[in-house]
This record gives C-alpha cells, sequence and structure tokens, in this order.
C-alpha cells in the first residue's frame, strides 16, 4: 500500500488510483527483490538476507549523527548515491548525476524529503523513512532552457523555506552538491553552506549489519558471474565480448551497473587503466579486469583478476608478475585491523619498487555503494596527497596492486574486498586468485 506520507504529497491527479498504489508498493522493483531463484542460491550459500526496512532506519542514523558531529541542522543531497543512502529510493541513477533532477534532505532530527523527476512520485512509496515526496524542479540547460535561472530561483526558494522550517532561522547546513544560483540563494537567505560529501562519506564509511549482509549476497552474485566469464574465456574473443558477460550477469543477478570499462588484454595490460577495446584475445595473453559494479541491493563489489587465455601455461614473467601482485595483495589485507592509522597503512604496506614497476594510484580505498572513503595511497604520494585517520570496525576496503614492469610487457592488477573487524581482516571476496 502506498504510505500515507505519499499519498498526502503526491499530485492529486494521481493520488489513490490504483496504478499509484501498486507501483509504490507490490510492484516496486525493491519490492519484488531480488527473486526467489537467487535469494535460494544466497540462502543455500550460507548467506543471510538483509532486513531492508532495518537498513533503511541505520542510514538514516548514521546521517543524523554525522550531522551532529559536525554542527549541521540538516543536509541537501544531489548525488544519486547519496540520496540512495538517504532514502533507499531508485530512479534513473546515470541520467540523474547530470540531470539535477532528483534531490533529497535529511535534518539532523531525522526528516526526509525527496523531490522526484516529473511524474515519478510514486517511485518511493516503498520506503518508510521518508516523512515526504515532491516533485523536483530542475533547473539545468536541458530541463528549463533559458528558463533556468527561474527554475533555480524557484528551487531555491522552497529549500530555504524546508531549511527554515526543519533547521530554524540562520541555519548551518551541508550541501553535496548544487547549482550556483542555488547556492547564492542560500548564502542570501543567511544560510551557511558546508561539505556535505564530507557528511555522507563520513555517515557511509561504517557498514551496518543489514549493509553487510547485502553485500555479501551481492558479492556472491558478483563471483557466481565471474565464475561463468573465467569457465568461457578463451582466445579469438573480443575484449568486448568477454566484458560484456559481466555486464548481462550482474543485471540478471539484480545489479544495477558498472561504474568503469576497466578490461584488458595482452600488451595493453601494461600500463594500467586501459578501457575495453575491440581486440581479439590471442592464445596465451594476460586477461586483466576491474568489476567496479554496484551490484544486488546497491551493494559494490570492487574484485581485479588476471587470467591467462588458452589452456597454455603463463611464461616465467607472467607468473612471477601474478605472484608479486598477490603477495602484495595478501600482505597489504592483514594490515586491515581496527585501530591501525592510515599513515601505518601507507608507510607499513608493501609495494615493489616504483622505480622498476608501474604501480596502482591507491593501496586501498573504502567500498559501499560505490568507492568510498578512504583513499590510501602509496608512500611516494604521501605529501601530495596523504591524510590519516583510523580503521574502525565497519569498514570495509579493497587492498589493490597493479605490477606491470616498466622495460616493457604485460601487467597483472588484482583487487580483493575485506571487512575490517575486532579480530582482524575479513575477506568478502574469495574468488580464485589464480592465473588458470
Amino acid at each position: 500500500m502506498v504510505s500515507g506520507r505519499l499519498a498526502r504529497s503526491v499530485r492529486a491527479a494521481l493520488d489513490g488510483t490504483p496504478e499509484v498504489t501498486h507501483a509504490a508498493g507490490a510492484g516496486h522493483h525493491l519490492v519484488i527483490g531480488p527473486g526467489d531463484e537467487l535469494t535460494a542460491e544466497w540462502v543455500e550459500a550460507g548467506l543471510e538476507l538483509p532486513d531492508l526496512a532495518s537498513m533503511r532506519r541505520y542510514r538514516v542514523q548514521r546521517i543524523q549523527q554525522t550531522l551532529r558531529e559536525l554542527d549541521y541542522g540538516g543536509i541537501i543531497l544531489f548525488d544519486p548515491l547519496n540520496v540512495r543512502y538517504a532514502t533507499d529510493s531508485t530512479n534513473m541513477q546515470l541520467w540523474v548525476m547530470h540531470n539535477a533532477a532528483r534531490y533529497a534532505f535529511v535534518s539532523a532530527d531525522g526528516h526526509v524529503i525527496i523531490w522526484d523527476y516529473t511524474n515519478c512520485e510514486f517511485l518511493s512509496g516503498h520506503s518508510e523513512v521518508i516523512d515526504e515526496v515532491r516533485p523536483a524542479i530542475g533547473s539545468t540547460f536541458f530541463l528549463a532552457g533559458p528558463r533556468y535561472r527561474q527554475k533555480a530561483l524557484e528551487w531555491s526558494a522552497e529549500l530555504i523555506d524546508v531549511v527554515g522550517e526543519h533547521c530554524g532561522a540562520g541555519a548551518r547546513i551541508a550541501v553535496d552538491q548544487c547549482h550556483r544560483i542555488g547556492y547564492g540563494a542560500l548564502a542570501e537567505a543567511g544560510i551557511e553552506v558546508g561539505e556535505g560529501t564530507e557528511v555522507m562519506e563520513l555517515a557511509r564509511r561504517i557498514k551496518g549489519a543489514d549493509e553487510l549482509k547485502a553485500m555479501r549476497c551481492a558479492g556472491h552474485a558478483c563471483q557466481a558471474t565471474m565464475a561463468e566469464m573465467r569457465e568461457k574465456l578463451k582466445p579469438g574473443l573480443t575484449e568486448r565480448e568477454v566484458w560484456a558477460m559481466l555486464h548481462e550477469g550482474n543485471i540478471r543477478r539484480a545489479g544495477e551497473w558498472i561504474e568503469t570499462q576497466i578490461l584488458a588484454s595482452g600488451p595493453r595490460t601494461n600500463p594500467w587503466m586501459q578501457e575495453v577495446s575491440s581486440r581479439v584475445i590471442e592464445d596465451g595473453d594476460l586477461v586483466a579486469y576491474d568489476t567496479d559494479l554496484v551490484g544486488a541491493y546497491g551493494m559494490m563489489i570492487d574484485i581485479s583478476r588476471t587470467w591467462l587465455a588458452g589452456d597454455g601455461a603463463a611464461s616465467t614473467h607472467q607468473q612471477t608478475l601474478f605472484d608479486m601482485a598477490a603477495e602484495m595483495v595478501a600482505a597489504n589485507a592483514q594490515l586491515l585491523t581496527a585501530g591501525r592509522t592510515f599513515r601505518e597503512l601507507t608507510f607499513d604496506s608493501e609495494m615493489p619498487d616504483p622505480e622498476r614497476y608501474r604501480h596502482y594510484s591507491v593501496l586501498y580505498h573504502g567500498v559501499g555503494q560505490c568507492d568510498e572513503y578512504p583513499s590510501i595511497y602509496p608512500r611516494s604520494s604521501w605529501d601530495d596527497w596523504g591524510y590519516d585517520g583510523v580503521l574502525e570496525p565497519g569498514m570495509v576496503l579493497t587492498a589493490e596492486s597493479f605490477i606491470g614492469s616498466r622495460e616493457g610487457g604485460e601487467g597483472v592488477k588484482l583487487e580483493n574486498q575485506y571487512l575490517v573487524t575486532e579480530s582482524g581482516p575479513e575477506l568478502l571476496t574469495d574468488f580464485p586468485l589464480s592465473l588458470t
């Protein structure tokens, strides 16, 4: 059923119709869920399904706690990943990354409002943490044309009223991203605006019990797809044909999208970060990739593997690079212990001589709905990029390695995902580390 909150706030023309009731309830994709076949696989694998209502409440509480710690009365959110975190509501996630037609507000006392794209108010009817649903005012030039300034001022007027009602006059709020006119109007209204991305990254860094259940299910789904990819990989396929397997398996297993296009073969594996191409994979090539996928329940699974194409044996050079990369991941993962500082991670981690071997941009990074805080850089980058902090139980990070000789030849990319616990790191991605 459509919640009373939703029924009071959707447009009158849609309010109470059977179509809206179904779309906002039983017909909603998050209510339908991943499907019986997939959830049965997870249960058979010994996984627990997340309580999504509990996960939603935990996330709003995390935002509230962080707002209070940083002395904000509320936060305005445009980034669709932040909106998802606050509301567990989705709509055209990639499209709204570049069209500001969906946004949310969370006050420090936990009042949640979402503004949705035209005629899409019903898409939040499933989420009990949302107190109000309103039609969005989009002010990009695509949406508003030469009326963008007018629409931006209309947006500002409404948000100023919302902030006044829920945070008080002269409030200090956070904004993750906003149009220039909006920032100016908020300032003119006496509202102090702070950095909302800081609030959300800090809030999202500690995963709750149900988030971890969701992540484990997403991890199982991702690795099942990887097993299919490994079985089907053979010389003669193009890189794109292999990459398409990851997309297909992710969507089939309730995933949402893939953040990058990083898969390369043979001579394209060194240096790293080549995007997938039409190159035909040859016998004996290394094929390396980074999943970077947003999977089931909107949880990211970030795994890198490098495989040998064909039935032959790896060359000495290939095996040596792989062993170095695997050793680096294994050794550095053991440092992911509660109480260890980011500086210690930087300076105590292992990495082959950067004068001889190319390396990845980071040693570790957080993972949740996407790549998240913190980013832990190699010691050579400490002066320019390094910052300190402390690992806490409930944080999830990846340990990464890329090894490619500066003298040429192929490269190897490996990455695993770990949960920081009181008793040490827990491996969340146990797909075999092997070239074959």
